[in-house]
């Protein structure tokens, strides 16, 4: 049986998605940040025949994010989402999957990453850079014109008012090294939680590559997140890059898949 949860049903859904919290970081965020009972945002339950809460389906606006350990009611949740405005479907691969041949919108993006979690460091990676600075609210301009410089992300939606939110409500933080007196390499988190915070935004101008400096970034992100009891997740599709962050301690988990229709 598949119906809305409401907060009386949070304890059976922590219960379920805290089993797995690097995996379930988007949905623990959101319900964190802003409960059941929101316009733009709703969380669904699939129960089994013994009432037991087996999977979970999250909408955020139109993005949707469903979870299960094991069986659930596919053709249920599909049927969630088809009579609902979507752009965006994504999840672990293997629960994607299964419902991808439901959705009753044509897919235009079909991206599957590696996703990779980190609980502790290497020895190796324990110690402190202190030409690794934290960006401050008045530093956004700099990493700004830091990220742009980086091909990757020339693109970027760079909202100064939602990164200034993000720094002060504790759900983002970015560190930097400057040389020649301008930001050359940065690291951020995104989508923090009690549990756990995902890595994005690594990059280094072109002409400072190759220094090790993102790799000092990361480090010193990734201990003083680790020592606040959270676990660090990211998402990569490079195989180099994926080299790199299990020499720090990070290892595979699975496969994310990101479904984009229209």
């Amino acid at each position: 049986m598949i119906r809305q949860l409401t907060e009386e049903d949070d304890v059976l859904c922590q219960q379920l998605i805290r089993q797995k919290p690097a995996e379930n970081l988007f949905i623990i965020g959101d319900i964190e940040a802003f409960g059941y009972q929101q316009d733009f945002q709703k969380i669904w339950g699939d129960f089994s025949v013994d009432g037991e809460l087996r999977a979970i389906l999250l909408k955020y606006e139109v993005n949707f994010i469903p979870f299960a350990l094991g069986e659930f009611d596919v053709e249920g949740f599909a049927k969630v989402i088809n009579e609902n405005e979507y752009q965006v479907v994504s999840g672990l691969d293997d629960i994607i999957e299964q419902m991808e041949p439901f959705l009753n919108r044509t897919i235009t993006s079909n991206r599957k990453l590696y996703y990779a979690k980190c609980n502790q460091l290497k020895a190796n990676n324990q110690s402190t850079d202190e030409n690794v600075k934290l960006v401050s609210i008045d530093d956004l301009p700099r990493l700004e014109q830091l990220l742009r410089s980086v091909p990757e992300f020339q693109d970027l939606e760079f909202n100064y008012h939602s990164k200034q939110r993000n720094i002060e409500s504790g759900v983002s933080r970015s560190y930097y090294i400057e040389q020649d007196e301008r930001m050359v390499s940065t690291v951020s988190t995104a989508a923090e939680n009690s549990m756990s915070a995902m890595i994005v935004g690594v990059g280094t101008e072109a002409e400072y590559k190759r220094r090790g400096y993102a790799t000092k970034c990361l480090v010193q992100l990734c201990q003083d997140v680790l020592a606040e009891g959270k676990e660090l997740c990211l998402f990569y599709d490079n195989p180099d890059a994926g080299k790199i962050y299990k020499r720090i301690g990070f290892s595979d988990i699975g496969f994310w898949k990101m479904l984009k229709v229209k």
